[in-house]
Parts: structure tokens; C-alpha cells; sequence
């Protein structure tokens, strides 16, 4: 287990390829919005330009986003090549913002007001456009700050995860490493240059 975390662990989480530092409140929101850009049907490349274009044109709070306006929203998900989906995204942010705004002022109240972490995950769902993968790709990488982040693992971690013989304790706490090391290497199919591939069971049965 040891020398499949270290080797896992050298993959950077999302939100540090961003450049966020989770333990800031505000970042944690700006995750929040990066984490509804990831979870269309899209490339995280296009997700990550995305964002970048977000933080160019300072629309990093919901003050901010509220007051960009839906043609403004629209303009800068074009901008980062999110065209599939701009005007249904316009929108759910724009209504994400304004719902998060009057409801709880900030991120940081909604968490507080959580009872648990199934009420954390419940009052985040209840916003129109934020489902389970949205929830999943935000709570993961807060596990380690948010006492009441702990989301079930997804599929694709526990699938990849099961390849290397790892239990679903250790699921979860690499699940961000797994999911990359899923995208990045099994989808490709580039397991001949995956840095786990000693430790897992399709690439040994291959050999």
C-alpha cells in the first residue's frame, strides 16, 4: 500500500493544478465553481481553461457572478471553449449563485448549518444543477479539511482501485489519484507507461 500511495500521490489534485489553496475560504468557493465546470461530459483541459477565463475576468465570488449577469456568463464559458453547454451553464450558475446568496450568504454557512456529512451532501444537491458527480468532484479533494466532506468514492475509483487490490478505505483517500490515473492512463489505454502498473491485476494478466 505504501509504494502505491507515493507513487498515486505524485499526481496534483485539480484544485492544485488551479492553483488553490483549500484551506482558504474563498478558494473553496472558487473550487466549487470549478468543480460544476468539470463535472459535464467534458475535457478537464476545456474545464481548466474555463476556469482560467472565470479568474481573468474576476468572476470568483457569487457577488461577482450575480452581478456578470447570463450574457456575461455565457460570454466567458465560450471564451474557455465550453460552447456545448454555455447557456444551460449560464444559467445554473447564475441560479447557483443567487440561491446560495439569499439562502446562506456564503459557502462557508451552508457547511456550518450541515448536520452531518449526508446533510452536507443533501443541501448541496438541493441546488438546480448540482447532482451527485458535481458533489463528488467538490467533496473529495475536502476530505482532508471539511469534517463533513466524505462523499462515497465513485465507480470509476473503485474499479481502478480494485485492479490494485486496495480496499475501500484506501479507495477513498486516493480516490483523486486513482480518478486521474484512470483518465490519464487506463481510458488511453497507456499501461505500459503507468507508474502503478507493477500492482495491478489486468496488466500483469496482459503480460
Amino acid at each position: 500500500m505504501e509504494r502505491i500511495k507515493e507513487r498515486l500521490l505524485k499526481f496534483p489534485s485539480y484544485s492544485s493544478e488551479l492553483g488553490l489553496d483549500l484551506k482558504k475560504p474563498e478558494d473553496r468557493f472558487k473550487w466549487f465553481l470549478s468543480s460544476i465546470l468539470y463535472a459535464k461530459r467534458i475535457s478537464s483541459e476545456i474545464a481548466k481553461k474555463t476556469y482560467r477565463m472565470f479568474e481573468e475576468e474576476g468572476l470568483l465570488t457569487i457577488e461577482a457572478i450575480i452581478n456578470a449577469g447570463w450574457d456575461k456568463l455565457v460570454e466567458v464559458l465560450d471564451s474557455g471553449g465550453y460552447v456545448r453547454y454555455d447557456f444551460s451553464t449560464a444559467s445554473k450558475l447564475l441560479e447557483i449563485a443567487k440561491t446560495l446568496k439569499k439562502k446562506y450568504s456564503s459557502l462557508e454557512n451552508l457547511y456550518s448549518q450541515a448536520r452531518d456529512d449526508s446533510d452536507l451532501e443533501k443541501k448541496l444537491i438541493e441546488f438546480k444543477g448540482v447532482g451527485p458527480t458535481t458533489v463528488n468532484i467538490f467533496l473529495r479533494e475536502l476530505r482532508p479539511i471539511w469534517e463533513k466532506a466524505n462523499p462515497e468514492p465513485s465507480n470509476l475509483a473503485l474499479k481502478v482501485g480494485k485492479k490494485l487490490s486496495l480496499d475501500k478505505k484506501e479507495i477513498t483517500y486516493l480516490e483523486s489519484s486513482l480518478l486521474r490515473l484512470s483518465l490519464e492512463f487506463c481510458k488511453k489505454k497507456r499501461c505500459s507507461d503507468c507508474i502503478v502498473r507493477d500492482f495491478c491485476s489486468e496488466f500483469k494478466e496482459a503480460l
